[in-house]
């Protein structure tokens, strides 16, 4: 597990905090997430929506670095473009994804972010089993082609729309038994996209039983984040639909005993939940998941 600050760490539920946006510059992103109180941070170190990726300046890197330290040695996590797709039968749109995501680990080295979350892929109908072996050696080469070797990649918990990949603990261990640098692996667990995906967290016997099988198949260890986020449908319903914290399938049964698991005291969690440029629903998420860990039932 990370390291954290004393600050941190002694918080109830451990290092909480956000994805903010990277509008104006990269080191905004700790300006937003500072309004908010936050002590862990998401974001994206360029336009997600764009294969285009522009330079890294040292100047980017220069105010990145001094923001962070005026916001606190807090952890921060970078999450890759939607558009990349490691898994693809495509061999153009896999080359250009494996390009892309060598690229994005070298940001986040030259950033000295430690972790780079990531979505594996949809194999697009070709099956789940070619779809891993397929995005396990794509991922292994670019890892190798970035020359990196500090950042760890998390492998993100999915939905299971469509043909994306992810969806089962049992398909993230494959991919990790599958690669060549499973050292440089791990999870970030998504609570609505594994609610989605069959896996229960609202009441005590389901919360235990789904991590003890986390536990068994993958081991609790390698779950490095947390993206907290309720869903609008259904348990097993496949679809990703954030909510806020306790608006939505989950409730805030689930995610008490979440935030108050010991097991997870030091990971760190991020809302990706809806928001507008004000930022109170943050404020106000951030507020409840506090209260849970609190053990005053999520009163802001």
């Amino acid at each position: 597990m990370q390291t954290l600050t004393d600050g941190a760490s002694a918080q109830p539920g451990g290092p909480l905090g956000a994805h903010m946006s990277i509008a104006g510059g990269l080191h905004m992103a700790f300006v937003h997430i500072g309004a908010v109180g936050g002590t862990a941070l998401q974001l994206f170190t360029r336009n997600q929506r764009q294969w285009r990726i522009p330079e890294l300046s040292a100047l980017d890197a220069a105010l990145f670095a001094e923001a962070w330290a005026q916001w606190g040695e807090y952890p921060v996590a970078a999450h890759d473009s939607y558009l990349i797709n490691l898994a693809s039968p495509d061999p153009e749109l896999q080359e250009r994804s494996l390009v892309a995501f060598a690229e994005e680990l070298r940001r986040v080295e030259t950033l000295r972010i430690p972790y780079l979350v990531t979505h594996p892929g949809s194999h697009l109908g070709q099956g789940v089993e070619t779809g891993i072996a397929r995005y396990a050696e794509a991922l292994d080469r670019a890892l190798e082609r970035s020359a990196t070797s500090r950042a760890m990649v998390l492998l993100e918990t999915t939905a299971g729309q469509g043909t994306n990949l992810g969806a089962s603990f049992e398909e993230l261990a494959r991919i990790m038994e599958r690669s060549g640098h499973a050292n440089r692996l791990g999870v970030c667990y998504d609570t609505c996209h594994t609610f989605a995906a069959g896996y229960d967290i609202r009441t005590p016997e389901a919360y235990a039983a789904t991590f003890d099988h986390f536990d068994r198949v993958i081991g609790l260890d390698r779950i490095r984040f947390f993206h907290l986020n309720d869903t609008r449908t259904g348990l097993g319903e496949r679809k990703d639909r954030h909510e806020h914290i306790g608006q939505g399938e989950i409730g805030l049964a689930g995610f008490g005993l979440l935030m108050r698991d010991p097991r997870f005291a030091s990971v760190s969690k991020v809302l990706e939940t809806p928001k507008e440029t004000d930022l109170a629903d943050d404020v106000r998420n951030l507020a409840i998941l506090r209260g849970l860990a609190g053990g005053d039932g999520g009163r802001p």
